[in-house]
């Protein structure tokens, strides 16, 4: 569960990223709130996967989820630049994210 947990906090890291973008690109403060919350959800769902996980390896995986999705998100949606070293990197993070999976 705490796995579950864990992947459900790095899609509310997503979430509030792209609020925070829709932010920064419209300026409607509602957008403020929505990155409140997210991040909230965020956190609780962190804590939550804690207490199965060990700190270290659930917070890299955590940054890792939003890190990746942050990018994957931004090359979708919002057609952010794209490299092969972008992608390549964005494979390492992804990949260290399941290898502390399988070790923990």
């Amino acid at each position: 569960m705490s796995w579950l947990f864990l992947f459900i906090a790095g899609l509310m890291e997503i979430v509030g990223i792209i609020a925070m973008k829709k932010l920064v690109s419209t300026g409607k403060k509602i957008f403020l709130l929505a990155i409140a919350v997210q991040f909230m959800l965020s956190f609780g769902f962190l804590s939550l996967a804690m207490q199965g996980i060990s700190m270290g390896t659930a917070y890299a995986v955590w940054t890792g989820i939003g890190a990746a999705g942050g990018v994957i998100v931004g090359v979708i949606f919002f057609k952010e630049q794209t490299s092969f070293f972008k992608f390549f990197f964005l494979f390492l993070v992804i990949f260290s994210s399941v290898g502390l999976k399988f070790l923990s």
